[in-house]
């Protein structure tokens, strides 16, 4: 039977490069591209199809920062498939990151520089927005949006014949201290995207332990620090050129820096291989990559707590009822 994988935020960065590397693993794939630009999604598509003419890829319209579109995009995927086996929760921004000039070049003569580099802590604020759900953009993209995605398509993961996987794409930039249940949204603080990420490893924990007895589980993956799309914008492209010999010298000494999107996604595509039963729900799964550029999977226990994690679940299903009555009482006066 042909396995279904569904990835948002696949027409760019790592959720292109395992769209590729999953269709070198196995042409008989269904992949389905979720997507906010179809414009740049059917281009992949055609790519895809150009090196895999006899896979089966198609597209869907879905903006996660908007709660309406991920209910029409879920709609739509309930007509065509009868399951999905992996879902990537791939999707993500970090709009507008400033870096912090003093802290970095402080760091560049610690003790703490590869630490510094590998998860860029204390070294980038974004400035957030609200959305038209009257949410925080990163938080409703990075996590509720995709939380919303998750309960829609419920009929199609929850099986017992046999399991689906979720797999998140997470960040050795989740800060357990940017993170506050009484501000989930993280709309008092500076630091929106390690909050969202940290948010993500707490749901994630959380899916497990409601969705496991139900045939679903649910994983976090690091794809390590990666020059990408979002990448980029942080810094002019001559710092960059200076860097990068730096970086790729740290390479030697901590496996975080795999540096192209092909190279993060190893620990995606090993957890695509993983019986899901196996896994150790509080274990964070990183790509890695050698000095020589060779690819490897290592793990990280998260620093969470399973009633934490069960209460932003808690939070996220009020927030869910929150948000469908304003649509609801929206849609009635259109």
């Amino acid at each position: 039977m042909q396995k279904v994988v569904l990835v948002t935020g696949a027409s760019s960065g790592v959720g292109l490069a395992l769209c590729k590397r999953l269709l070198e693993e196995d042409e008989e794939l269904r992949v389905c591209l979720a997507c906010r630009n179809v414009g740049k999604a059917e281009a992949v598509r055609a790519a895809l199809l150009a090196s895999h003419p006899t896979a089966e890829v198609s597209v869907v319209q879905v903006d996660v920062s908007n709660v309406q579109s991920v209910i029409w995009a879920a709609r739509e995927l309930k007509q065509r498939f009868q399951r999905l086996d992996y879902v990537y929760l791939n999707a993500g921004i970090m709009p507008n990151p400033r870096l912090n000039i003093r802290a970095l070049f402080s760091g560049l003569f610690s003790r703490k520089v590869i630490h510094m580099f590998s998860t860029a802590e204390g070294l980038l604020t974004q400035e957030d927005k609200v959305t038209a759900d009257g949410l925080q953009e990163v938080f409703e993209t990075n996590v509720f949006g995709h939380f919303i995605l998750i309960r829609e398509l419920e009929p199609l993961l929850c099986h017992s014949d046999s399991p689906s996987q979720l797999i998140w794409t997470s960040s050795r930039n989740a800060r357990k201290s940017n993170f506050h249940l009484e501000d989930i949204q993280h709309s008092s603080g500076q630091e929106p995207y390690s909050s969202s990420k940290y948010a993500v490893d707490l749901l994630s924990v959380a899916l497990n332990r409601n969705f496991n007895p139900r045939g679903l589980y649910s994983s976090v993956v690091c794809p390590g620090t990666m020059v990408t799309n979002m990448t980029c914008g942080i810094l002019p492209p001559f710092v960059w050129t200076l860097l990068m010999p730096i970086i790729w010298l740290l390479r030697f000494f901590a496996n975080a820096f795999t540096l192209t999107p092909y190279n993060g996604t190893e620990a995606l595509v090993w957890l695509f291989h993983q019986q899901p039963e196996s896994l150790n729900p509080l274990t964070k799964y990183l790509s890695a990559t050698t000095g020589f550029g060779s690819n490897y999977v290592t793990t990280h226990k998260m620093d969470l707590d399973e009633d934490t994690a069960e209460k932003f679940y808690q939070n996220l299903l009020e927030l869910e009822k929150h948000i469908r009555v304003t649509i609801q009482k929206t849609n009635n006066q259109s």
